[in-house]
Parts: C-alpha cells; sequence; structure tokens
C-alpha cells in the first residue's frame, strides 16, 4: 500500500503551508496511519511504514536552468512494507536490480481498501 498525500493548494515547501493546512496536514497523515494499521486486522501490531517529504530545495538553483522553486509540489509518500497480516514485503530480484516494482495489490483496489477503513 502507498499513498501519495498533496495540500490543497500547490506550494513548494512546508513553510508555504498556510496556517488552516499546518493544522488538517498532520491530522490527516495520521489517519493514514490509522488506516494502514485497519487494513491488516485487529491484533496486529503497528503497521511499518516508510514516510518520504518531498519539497524544493533550499538554496540556488542555478544548476538546473529555468528551474524555480514553485516548480516542486510538496507531497508526502507514505507506504508500509507489510504484504500481509504477519508477512513484510521483501523487494524481488527485479525490484532491486531493474527498479521495476510489483504491485501486491491493484491500486484501485488499494484505494478502495484504504476508503472501507477510513474512521
Amino acid at each position: 500500500y502507498e499513498v501519495h498525500l498533496y495540500p490543497k493548494r500547490r506550494v513548494p515547501d512546508l513553510l508555504g503551508l498556510d496556517e488552516a493546512a499546518r493544522t488538517e496536514f498532520p491530522q490527516v497523515y495520521l489517519e493514514l496511519l490509522r488506516r494502514f494499521d485497519r487494513i491488516f486486522g485487529e491484533g496486529e501490531p503497528p503497521t511499518p511504514y516508510i514516510a518520504a517529504w518531498h519539497q524544493a530545495p533550499f538554496g540556488h538553483l542555478e544548476e538546473f536552468d529555468g528551474v524555480t522553486r514553485d516548480d516542486f509540489a510538496l507531497h508526502l509518500e507514505l507506504f508500509t512494507i507489510r504484504r500481509t497480516s504477519g508477512k513484510l514485503k521483501f523487494l524481488a530480484g527485479s525490484e532491486s536490480g531493474m527498479n521495476v516494482f510489483i504491485n501486491d495489490v491493484p491500486p484501485e483496489r488499494a484505494a478502495e481498501r484504504l476508503r472501507e477503513v477510513a474512521s
């Protein structure tokens, strides 16, 4: 399971969020983590996950001809390494060697499942 979370208004970094978004973003983030936990059922340990914040770099962008900080869109990439209840996902050879990833669950089914476990 993998989710990308974007603010409603495009901003280059966390500092670009307005007060309302700064208040709402952590709440949505925590709700996503709770949904990850609920996907795999009660009685399971907390779901292991990896989170990556993508935002515009600070400093000068001269080496990127014509690129400005406004060309970047702040977003959170959140995914779990749990494959199913009691099983972690390990990268296959094609995933490790060729950067070609295999989805255990079709994206449409994953989105449906995340909606089903909403609080």
